[in-house]
């Protein structure tokens, strides 16, 4: 019994041996390959990894995934026979994307081992940057570092000054000037005259007092040239205008108004295209101030808004319809009302409308 056991076991050893060993099999000569240093303008660069089926069976590579989109495979895409050779190629693409990389190209097989993590590594060298990359706005005989100039956010009293970078690109001088400048602004170019290459600044100051506003709110200024003007060479000026309530002690967070609202979303369903729809927010002040709604925007014309008042005691309530002409409209709307406050924890807060248009 015992040489029929024994028998038995290397009976099966040897048909589990022979049946591993007659499973399709991929032998990669190597699973990393470092490019080295490449250059980021100097296009992309390919390595194949190539593969003996080792095993007894034909080998089918069933797909090859990247870990990135700026890698992009191939391989061998009939079954290998035993013996014979096949590839995996990996392409990665440098562009925009200086310093170090290390991207995995993911093998499934049918073989033994039916997932393979392959490599590619190495340094993509930054290519040397123009002019155009550095100032990549265009308007007349200069360049910008951008056509917007955000002075972020900033407190209704404060007064606030920012710079935008630009250089002349011409081989000429350029005196610029300025139009349309609002009354909460003032600007100016540094230098007044920029010679052939030069660099230069323009030079922002924004008085919010004066601006009176809420919010994030945009103006134009528009770029003269040697004294003449191009509606086209226009400057975008933002600022997010908003109460500072970091530095509030505990007593004052105490004392604040709190806004409340019982729904800050309505969904009128479907209308008939040039209905209107009306919906009233209520708005309750749980504070123990005065709350006060600052400003009140609406996300497009077609939705009006009707606060019946401003100014909310602590504990009143009031209403907020916002009106939805849907005149024009159809399919599916998203609208949005926004409300600016007093209160230190919700100075912003977003309410929507949101439902269909369909035609009669």
């Amino acid at each position: 019994m015992n040489k029929l056991f024994l028998v038995l076991i290397f009976t099966f050893l040897g048909a589990s041996a022979f049946s591993q060993k007659d499973r399709a099999q991929a032998e990669f000569k190597e699973e990393v390959y470092n490019f080295g240093e490449i250059k980021e303008d100097g296009g992309k660069v390919t390595h194949s990894f190539s593969f003996t089926n080792s095993g007894g069976q034909p080998l089918i590579v069933h797909n090859v995934r990247a870990s990135c989109g700026c890698t992009s495979p191939d391989w061998t895409r009939q079954p290998v026979q035993p013996g014979k050779e096949g590839f995996v190629k990996a392409t990665f693409d440098p562009r925009n994307r200086p310093g170090n990389f290390n991207k995995s190209v993911i093998v499934t097989t049918n073989g033994e081992k039916p997932t393979i993590v392959l490599r590619i590594t190495g340094k993509v060298l930054p290519k040397e940057k123009t002019i155009e990359d550095i100032y990549p706005r265009k308007m007349g005989n200069i360049r910008l570092k951008s056509s917007h100039l955000s002075f972020t956010r900033i407190a209704p009293k404060e007064v606030k000054t920012e710079e935008l970078d630009l250089v002349n690109s011409s081989d000429e001088k350029v005196r610029v000037d300025f139009e349309g400048i609002p009354e909460h602004l003032s600007i100016k170019m540094v230098p007044e005259t920029l010679n052939p290459g030069q660099e230069g600044k323009i030079v922002a100051t924004y008085d919010a007092s004066i601006k009176n506003d809420w919010g994030f709110v945009v103006d134009q200024v528009y770029l003269k040239m040697n004294g003449q003007s191009n509606r086209r060479n226009r400057l975008s000026v933002s600022a997010t205008i908003e109460e500072d309530f970091s530095k509030w002690t505990d007593e004052e967070m105490a004392k604040a108004p709190v806004i409340e609202i019982d729904d800050r979303v309505f969904d009128f369903g479907e209308i008939e295209q040039g209905k209107k729809v009306s919906h009233a927010f209520m708005i309750k002040n749980n504070g123990n101030s005065k709350l006060i709604l600052r400003k009140i925007r609406a996300s497009c014309g077609c939705t009006a808004i009707q606060p019946e008042k401003k100014v909310i005691e602590p504990g009143e309530s009031t209403k907020l319809v916002a009106q939805f002409n849907s005149r024009g409209m159809s399919g599916r709307q998203n609208k949005s009302v926004t409300i600016y406050s007093n209160d230190p924890k919700k100075s912003t807060l977003l309410l929507r409308l949101t439902g269909s248009v369909v035609k009669e």
